[in-house]
């Protein structure tokens, strides 16, 4: 018998409880998102720890091409990132870490921390990347929601997931029937004040160690098409040195190609 009163403190810390309704919303993004998982590689996409990039960008303007520059992209998850352009012999780095970040601009002589504009549009660029959403970096200041299917091309849907942030950004992740990423869809606001339409859309996917990546990224603002980062290889996992995100304090070494 002196079991029993054992068994009713377990009952009153536990069983008593009421239990938490299933919110079908929430587990339908989820199996969304468990999908796309496993169609960007399961274990192997969420146990990389760093990508490296290497390709083209061009900078549209007016239906032509603006700028056309080569560059190298590091990203360390979740929140660092180093892209070195390079357009007719003159480098342009950019390196952001949480919340820091700086620039240097060959072209300009310019050398510096980055403006608190520029920090945000490296912010605003690691929550629309379906990356954020399908890692969980977003679980402490976001609320996840299923939104429903939306028309694609073709007679095609597309699942949409979507987050909201505690500060009031939002972003919808578009996926097709077989989980892969098809378009991040958010908006942000202008220099006076105008809200922007803006898509970032992901095609022709290619595999490297095992992982899916988009090999063509194009972003449209207001329906416009505004650049397209296409990338000629993509490697997970490489050896990455902590001190190419470090500030040089002479940024001649910075015009040297960067080797890792």
């Amino acid at each position: 018998m002196a079991l029993l009163p054992a068994v009713l403190l377990l009952y009153s810390l536990v069983g008593a409880q009421t239990p938490v309704k299933p919110d079908p919303q929430i587990d339908k993004a989820e199996e969304v998102m468990a999908r796309a998982v496993a169609k960007l590689g399961g274990q192997a996409y969420l146990n990389a720890m760093n990508s490296v990039g290497e390709g083209k960008f061009s900078l549209l303007q007016k239906g032509g091409i603006g700028a056309y520059m080569s560059f190298i992209d590091i990203i360390v998850f979740p929140d660092r990132e180093r892209t070195d352009f390079e357009e007719r012999g003159s480098k342009t780095v950019q390196v952001n870490t949480g919340d820091t970040g700086w620039i240097y601009e060959e072209h300009l002589e310019s050398f510096g921390d980055q403006t608190e504009q520029q920090i945000d549009g490296f912010k605003t660029a690691l929550r629309t990347h379906y990356d954020h959403l399908l890692r969980g970096v977003w679980k402490d200041d976001a609320e996840l929601s299923y939104v429903g299917r939306r028309p694609s091309t073709l007679g095609k849907r597309n699942d949409v997931v979507r987050l909201e942030f505690e500060d009031g950004f939002w972003v919808e992740y578009e996926f097709e029937d077989d989980g892969l990423p098809m378009k991040t869809v958010f908006a942000t606001m202008n220099s006076v004040d105008e809200e922007l339409s803006e898509e970032i859309r992901y095609a022709r996917f290619l595999t490297s160690g095992g992982i899916l990546y988009p090999s063509v990224v194009d972003r449209y603002t207001n329906d416009v098409h505004v650049y397209r980062a296409t990338y000629e290889s993509m490697d997970f996992n490489r050896r990455v040195p902590s001190d190419i995100f470090v500030k040089p304090s002479d940024p001649k070494k910075l015009r040297k190609k960067l080797k890792l």
